[in-house]
């Protein structure tokens, strides 16, 4: 099953695919998800978090755009390298193969060989998962030079395979016309042109509206877009992207998916994800969470860590009101720009700008005693911080930001010396942790050992643990070896913790982190 989108992007393509994904579990198909990124780059990792938002990592260390979080999060189920897929390593494969001299003999080109490998790719996602569906999100819009190998491969399993085995639902805008308060079906048309010139025809057309789409409207699409009016579904704007899943239901998009595949749709069990979103709209009380970061102008940038807020609150019966500090902001203003908050949380990042905000940031959560939650680079910088205030290291530093500091309290990870490529040389993925059994992150946990995901090159310097542990930040989770710091906390605090990997990677809608539980219900009794 593939996804497409026409018109503009960002309209949601990759919320609908981890829908189509949700309610297809949900009536019992065993599915999974792959997101086709038509850019040059072999994956999401050295792109500008302004362009693309986050860069979600895999179980096994793959560095993806932010759409497979989402699907993560809507099936509730780890995916991997064969979920994700991009220009660059489909050209990459294909090059090797001929440097190899697979193709000998044979003139490499875009038909056959990179089609092949873009089909070859399709259909591990479903072997490698076992899986009876694959929903494959195809990135970009229709028309961008980029996808046209794409929509050819597409066009191709179309006629390779039997007429069931393959369907195709296409995303497009119905706008309002601001002059008139018209809803314009136009940019649907022409957009599904574009693909039907492409050699594809859609099967179903999902309408996105900011307003609810009239029956006249419905059937002109269908006219005009050559679809069964059935299959024209109407997807107009939300509260929350956790409420499309339940649309899409209530338009019995999944049904009739499952009868164009000729599959059996079984009763569905949506249970846990309705009380998930009947949380989410009845919470009674609201904490206030300050987020300090450099990229705050850009929500996508910190996604997976926005959602398991909101995945925690809604456990805790609370609204999350986050508020965007720019940790230059706080290098300006100083302490009054963290005013009003009920807890402060410091994400991953990379780059000089604003660190010394950032340290500011955790400086003042300690002093206040205001719940903080450092992640990744949050919890070096939480490491800097306290050197600092706490053992009067005035120079402390990491070496990333200032490799001549006299006191190197974070330092490169010793394999990563002498590394010089960027793309895919990080600690990547998930690792194992031992936690102490006397620290509040293990009571958080509940349970002794854990295993979670990582992004970064540097590390707590293993010369310095005896000088913070003697001064009271309390190493409360290391490698299985002892060599590595995985999390950090003041003990004197009510909730002070930094961890070093990325725990709002495997946050869940009716699984919740539970780092992101207790870091709430801290903020939601100091405010109360």
């Amino acid at each position: 099953m593939f996804v497409t989108g026409g018109v503009i992007s960002g309209l949601g393509k990759g919320v609908v695919t981890a829908s189509l994904g949700c309610l297809l579990k949900a009536r019992g198909v065993p599915v999974t998800l792959q997101k086709i990124d038509p850019y040059l780059n072999m994956d999401a990792g050295t792109m500008n978090p302004y362009e693309h938002g986050e860069v979600f990592v895999t179980w096994d260390g793959l560095e993806t755009d932010l759409d497979v979080g989402h699907y993560e999060r809507f099936l509730g189920q780890n995916l991997g390298r064969a979920n994700y897929l991009t220009t660059g390593q489909v050209y990459w494969s294909v090059i090797e193969r001929e440097r190899g001299g697979e193709y000998l003999g044979h003139t490499v080109q875009v038909i056959p060989h990179i089609t092949n490998e873009i089909k070859r790719r399709v259909r591990e996602a479903l072997q490698t998962s076992g899986a009876e569906v694959v929903v494959v999100e195809v990135g970009g819009t229709v028309g961008d030079i980029e996808g046209l190998p794409y929509l050819e491969a597409i066009r191709q399993l179309q006629d390779e395979l039997p007429q069931e085995d393959v369907a195709v639902v296409h995303l497009a805008y119905v706008p309002v016309l601001s002059t008139t308060g018209e809803l314009k079906t136009k940019p649907t048309q022409h957009s599904v042109k574009e693909l039907r010139t492409a050699g594809i025809q859609p099967d179903f057309v999902v309408a996105r509206s900011p307003t609810e789409l009239p029956r006249p409207l419905r059937d002109k699409i269908a006219l005009f877009c050559d679809v069964s009016p059935d299959h024209v579904i109407a997807c107009a704007d939300l509260p929350s992207i956790y409420e499309v899943p339940l649309a899409l239901r209530e338009e019995g998009l999944d049904v009739k998916l499952l009868h164009r595949l000729g599959l059996q749709a079984q009763a569905e069990d949506l249970r846990a994800w309705e009380a998930f979103v009947a949380k989410l709209r009845t919470a009674d009380r609201t904490t206030r969470i300050g987020i300090v970061g450099k990229y705050v102008e850009l929500h996508d940038a910190y996604l997976s860590i926005l959602e398991a807020l909101h995945h925690a609150g809604a456990a805790l019966g609370l609204g999350v009101e986050v508020a965007w500090i720019p940790s230059a902001r706080v290098e300006q203003e100083g302490e009054s720009a963290l005013h009003g908050v009920s807890g402060i949380l410091v994400p991953g990042g990379f780059g000089e700008r604003g660190i010394e905000g950032k340290i500011a940031a955790v400086s003042y959560a300690r002093r206040m005693r205001i719940p903080f939650f450092g992640i990744c680079l949050g919890m070096q910088l939480a490491v800097v911080a306290f050197a600092r205030d706490v053992l009067g290291w005035r120079n402390a530093h990491s070496t990333e930001f200032a490799p001549g500091t006299p006191y190197p309290v974070i330092d490169l990870l010793p394999d990563q010396h002498g590394v010089k490529a960027k793309g895919g040389t990080m600690r990547l993925g998930e690792y194992p942790a031992v936690l102490d059994p006397h620290s509040l992150v293990f009571s958080t946990y509940g349970r002794r050992e854990i295993a979670e995901r990582h992004r970064h090159r540097f590390e707590f310097n293993p010369l310095y643990f005896e000088d913070f542990a003697s001064a009271g930040l309390k190493a409360s989770a290391l490698s299985p070896d002892g060599r590595l710091v995985e999390a950090v906390e003041d003990p004197r605090h009510p909730w002070f913790v930094g961890v070093q990997y990325h725990p709002e990677f495997t946050s869940r809608p009716t699984a919740p982190h539970p780092l992101f539980v207790g870091f709430l219900r801290a903020c939601s009794s100091s405010c109360s």
